[in-house]
């Protein structure tokens, strides 16, 4: 073998063996990187006093957006309650109704925004949505069959717990779809308000503001009168009920399935959420 053939063969080995050491070193980078934060998740613990919300209704409460890497950073002031009925940092997906579906919703956004206004508060966040829920599953005892899930009764167990480690200042409802219907439509507005007052009394809390968001208003799928049905509801709500507020989904995007929002729609969603509460509570 000639000298020129010997040089070239140990270089390309070095370079090989250059690339290999630099994979391994990446790879055990992103190994540590990822014990790092599973760590730090384990070990973090939000203070006593959080702010807490209670996230319920069904899937576009619980989000179905594709999460971002923003989505995915959590905000060092806003907790959530994990499957294990822990506090974690914030970051989406933040429920868990549907773990192979879950993704962005309107929640995380609206208790950063909550955290930005409130600098010394840290928020605690009670994901309690169900997709594909009907509001006749949001009673005692209501079970819902696809998830196998009692929502009302998961529902407030889960805020029982978060309450001994803070305050309850809001509830957050998007919820309707299922109940846009011949079957359920006609009832759905004294079922709500009926939730609405059960709720209160159950957490104690008979003036806790109440928000429910509007359905999406995709023009592929236009709305049929029962679907109009359950919008009055949402949409006089504020007319029934004192310290109760309406979102309205006006130019909101679904995510190509006709049916949830996107993930930079549920953001966006969250920001009129924060933006109802802030005039319905006048917090400033």
């Amino acid at each position: 073998m000639s000298t020129t053939k010997k040089q070239r063969r140990e270089a390309i080995c070095f370079a090989a063996l250059m690339l290999a050491v630099t994979w391994l070193n990446h790879s055990a980078a992103d190994e540590a990187s990822k014990a790092d934060l599973a760590q730090a998740n384990a070990t973090a613990s939000p203070p006593p006093n959080l702010h807490l919300f209670l996230l319920a209704g069904q899937s576009n409460m619980a989000g179905r957006g594709n999460p971002s890497a923003e989505d995915q950073q959590p905000h060092p002031r806003v907790w959530t309650v994990s499957p294990d009925q822990t506090w974690v940092p914030a970051a989406d997906p933040i429920h868990f109704d549907k773990p192979s579906l879950v993704g962005v919703g309107p929640g995380k956004t609206f208790g950063v925004l909550y955290a930005e206004a409130h600098p010394d508060a840290h928020v605690g966040l009670i994901p309690c949505a169900v997709g594909g829920s009907s509001i006749t599953t949001w009673v005692p005892d209501g079970f819902h069959e696809p998830t196998q899930l009692h929502p009302y009764d998961d529902c407030v167990q889960r805020v029982r717990w978060a309450l001994q480690f803070g305050e309850l200042k809001g509830i957050l409802w998007h919820q309707g779809e299922s109940d846009s219907n011949p079957k359920n439509a006609g009832d759905y507005q004294a079922k709500l308000d009926e939730l609405i007052e059960r709720f209160r009394t159950e957490f104690k809390t008979p003036k806790i503001p109440f928000i429910a968001g509007q359905l999406g208003q995709f023009e592929e799928r236009p709305w049929n009168k029962h679907r109009l049905l359950v919008n009055e509801a949402h949409k006089t709500l504020p007319d029934r009920i004192e310290n109760t507020a309406f979102v309205a989904s006006d130019g909101l995007g679904h995510k190509g399935d006709q049916t949830h929002f996107s993930a930079e729609a549920a953001r966006e969603f969250g920001r009129r959420y924060w933006t109802t509460y802030q005039e319905l509570t006048n917090d400033d």
